[in-house]
């Protein structure tokens, strides 16, 4: 089914009573290598995904059926990467952060497409799936479906590999930030002529 940006907006999905001390909630940024823009174009605001897009689109609303103990909310591809929020749900959380921890605070170190299964004391841990293992799907599925495309359709081939090897996590831990997060998204593609990441930002 085409991508319909405002058909698949998920502003009413809220899991009411989840304690988001758990830190069930995540929103994920995972970019091209080099920030390539591969998978369509931003016109008048509005992000038209390509074939290869609409393969991203895809794998992600798939996600669930591959890890059921998942939910997704709002979700963008963009011309270079893509932003979602993935809800980790039915596993508790094991050395996740504090309660105390301070609200709306970034995990800013670098995750991997994997968790390690011997992370140490402080790290978080969970029985399965991890938040790695769910994005290391999404890269490993688009990453083949795009060769697929390079192959048979003569899509522009990447360098390499298609994702960079890290991605960005945040934990949303109050309604207030996941009600910013989803705007951000949703904002996403607005806001792409003045986007850091728009390789023809300040060109005439």
């Amino acid at each position: 089914m085409p991508h319909d940006p405002d058909r698949h907006h998920r502003r009413s999905i809220r899991l009411r009573g989840y304690d988001y001390s758990q830190a069930g909630a995540y929103f994920v940024a995972i970019r091209t290598q080099g920030r390539s823009c591969l998978f369509g174009d931003v016109v008048d605001g509005r992000m038209e995904l390509n074939h290869a897009g609409q393969i991203l689109w895809s794998e992600w609303e798939a996600l669930p059926t591959r890890f059921p103990c998942i939910e997704l909310d709002e979700f963008v591809v963009m011309p270079n990467r893509v932003h979602g929020i993935v809800w980790i749900v039915g596993v508790p959380l094991v050395g996740a952060l504090s309660p105390d921890a301070e609200e709306g605070a970034t995990t800013r170190v670098a995750h991997t497409d994997t968790d390690s299964p011997d992370a140490a004391d402080g790290e978080t841990t969970r029985v399965a799936p991890t938040l790695g293992e769910v994005v290391g799907a999404f890269k490993s599925l688009t990453t083949n479906g795009y060769i697929r495309g390079v192959k048979e359709y003569e899509w522009p081939a990447f360098p390499g590999r298609l994702w960079q090897r890290n991605y960005y996590k945040h934990i949303i831990r109050t309604d207030e930030s996941l009600a910013r997060v989803r705007q951000y998204i949703i904002d996403n593609p607005a806001q792409w002529a003045d986007d850091n990441e728009n390789p023809a930002r300040g060109q005439p």
